[in-house]
């Protein structure tokens, strides 16, 4: 199974050198990505996709978390953005 890091490479990637799945990308994120990865993104998630131009820097925040300091340290793993349709 590839991790959320692998599937943004991924769709970056295709995005890259794939005129028509970019346009896609940029006008449908959801059924673009669900399409190319074979992945279900819950109705809940937005997904939306920004296209960098010379003269406009993008910084992604993680969530504000509403843990505490001593609640971070006792946190082990994870979760995927995405589910995937098949069994994993």
């Amino acid at each position: 199974m590839e991790t959320p890091k692998e599937m943004r490479a991924k769709i970056v990637g295709k995005a890259a050198g794939d005129a028509d799945f970019r346009a896609r990308l940029l006008s449908d994120p959801k059924g673009a990505i669900e399409q190319e990865l074979g992945v279900t993104i819950p109705a809940s998630m937005s997904v939306e996709v920004h296209e960098e131009r010379g003269t406009t820097a993008h910084l992604v925040l993680p969530p504000a978390s509403k843990l505490g300091e001593s609640d971070l340290r006792t946190v082990a793993g994870g979760f995927p953005l995405w589910r995937v349709t098949e069994n994993w």
